[in-house]
């Protein structure tokens, strides 16, 4: 494991930590937090740094308004959940982007801590812009980064700031990168190793496909994703979501799996259906889907079956995505039955990806994985070998 400098050996007492969250959460029309989950995974660093008396400086991006103070984008609902939370106010600090210290942080107390405004209201902070991550390094003494799913994003606040203050990685970052670099060496967890992947874009997991070939026995496709290799393979997949960009890329895949003896499991049958809805007229289906208005949605039973094949005897998984549109009935079993047979095994189970912990939460599995990723791209590329920017700037 990398070595990073870790929150629990800085002297924090009566100092000024600014604390990069991703505290990047789900909202609803009303703004209300549909799943706490990012904000929960960082509490024990912010609830560290409050026990040694730190006056904390947390800040956080919340979705993409392209650099305007956009009030759907706010952060309000964060400030009020870490105020219930940590049973004190965390008062939302909106007046910094002027890059004079607020008085509201200037005068913060020991044990205290305030919430910035979304990050990205400042074009500054995607373009790490030096003199936007200069205003920010002048608020603190110390830099925290806890924020592991942007670790692959070179921002100001996750590179520029720690470029100027003392740095250290937080609790989250550090049972991030434990758990995924044993992902990377499974002498530690065992084989057979077994990894599962879904969710809509085969471009998004190439590069871990690539990377894992040596160290996996198996790796299972399911979701949108399917289709593009369904595809390459030849088979007819009517309206159903494909990346044509990446046939041929994908039709290596395949040929790489065979040549380095790894099992790559394509669906053998499909839950198909007129329309994307759960009202849709739906059907099992075989891996053909002749009707060219009809799409794939799920993975049939015969798939469920074969997949559980592989994951009962597994010592180390890995599940990144769901296997079909599970957010509506008919097209959730086989999210929901996948997951299942994972949470209930013995294996050493790692799970990533947002619409992952979506699934984790609607089908009430929390807490039966050994470790769940908030990384999202982030947790994909240091699968897939890359450095990412963040970890770097904190072992520099």
């Amino acid at each position: 494991m990398m070595h990073l400098p870790h929150v629990k050996d800085a002297d924090v007492a009566g100092k000024r930590v600014f604390l990069r969250c991703d505290l990047n959460v789900p909202l609803s029309e009303w703004h209300t937090i549909s799943d706490t989950t990012r904000i929960d995974a960082s509490l024990k660093t912010i609830e560290h740094l409050l026990g040694q008396r730190a006056k904390l400086i947390i800040s956080s991006h919340l979705g993409r308004p392209k650099g305007v103070a956009d009030p759907d984008y706010s952060l309000k609902p964060v400030a009020d959940y870490l105020t219930e939370r940590l049973g004190s106010e965390v008062p939302l600090i909106e007046d910094y982007y002027g890059c004079e210290i607020p008085g509201s942080i200037a005068g913060l107390e020991d044990g205290n801590a305030v919430l910035l405004e979304n990050l990205r209201f400042h074009p500054g902070e995607t373009s790490n812009d030096p003199d936007f991550a200069a205003c920010l390094a002048s608020f603190a003494d110390i830099y925290v980064n806890d924020a592991f799913g942007t670790c692959h994003r070179a921002h100001a606040s996750v590179v520029g700031v720690p470029e100027k203050l003392p740095h250290y990685a937080g609790f989250l970052i550090f049972d991030e990168v434990l758990n995924l670099t044993k992902l990377l060496d499974v002498d530690e967890t065992g084989k057979p190793y077994v990894v599962v992947l879904g969710g809509a874009k085969v471009s998004d997991k190439i590069g871990i496909i690539e990377n894992l070939f040596d160290r996996v026995d198996a790796i299972l496709i399911g979701g949108g994703m399917a289709f593009t290799f369904l595809k390459a393979n030849g088979h007819t997949v009517g309206r159903s979501i494909v990346q044509d960009d990446f046939v041929d890329a994908v039709s290596g895949l395949i040929g790489r799996a065979d040549e380095a003896g790894v099992k790559l499991e394509l669906p053998e049958d499909l839950i198909i259906a007129d329309n994307n809805h759960p009202e849709a007229d739906w059907e099992i289906s075989g891996v053909d889907i002749e009707d060219p208005l009809w799409m794939g949605l799920d993975i049939g039973p015969r798939t469920i079956n074969k997949f559980r094949g592989y994951l009962v005897n597994a010592r180390t998984v890995f599940i990144n995505g769901p296997m079909g549109v599970f957010e509506y009935e008919p097209f959730e079993a086989g999210t929901k039955d996948i997951f299942q047979v994972v949470a209930t095994s013995n294996a050493f189970s790692v799970v990533g990806g947002g619409d992952s912990i979506a699934a984790i939460t609607k089908f009430q599995l929390g807490g039966r994985f050994t470790f769940v990723s908030t990384g999202g791209g982030a947790s994909l590329e240091f699968l897939s070998g890359i450095d990412l920017p963040g970890l770097k700037a904190l072992t520099a």
